[in-house]
């Protein structure tokens, strides 16, 4: 089936027509102290996901991600990585919109985010780093049901 014939019986249309790096920063204010020090670092991840309409039919979502580590009081590295896709999203209703843009796309994203972080982590001359899957499914649920009860008070 063509695109067209898809379209014409009002079939949901996916595709992906960029992936790309947006923004990307690694820093590590203690270096070279910090490599003198056991690794035995406390990780936090702090994750975002922002949907914009580029055109009709066409999104940009990005999925920014932020890595620290420290090793006590002080920062070994931070990783800032903005990991961004444009999508054609075309014959969807109005609820699997922000379903796609919330959840569907930061999943096909996170794999090229993480893969940043660990690259950079690296090269930075620490251990490597693999960020755990995320369940973005679950993220965007809880995010819905905190708009619906702000919405209720």
């Amino acid at each position: 089936m063509t695109d067209n014939e898809q379209q014409q019986q009002g079939g949901a249309e996916f595709a992906i027509q960029k992936i790309y790096t947006k923004d990307i920063s690694f820093e590590t204010p203690n270096s070279p102290n910090v490599f003198k020090q056991q690794w035995q670092p406390q990780i936090n991840v702090d994750l975002n996901t922002n949907g914009s309409t580029l055109e009709e039919g066409i999104y940009e979502v990005v999925l920014s991600l932020t890595v620290t580590a420290k090793l006590e009081d002080k920062t070994a590295f931070l990783v800032e990585v903005q990991q961004a896709g444009i999508f054609t999203i075309k014959g969807m209703n109005e609820n699997d919109l922000p379903v796609m843009l919330g959840s569907f796309c930061p999943n096909i994203l996170f794999p090229y985010a993480r893969e940043a972080v660990s690259d950079l982590v690296t090269k930075g001359g620490f251990p490597q780093l693999l960020l755990a899957p995320v369940n973005f499914d679950a993220l965007f649920a809880q995010h819905q049901e905190k708009i619906r009860q702000r919405s209720t008070h």
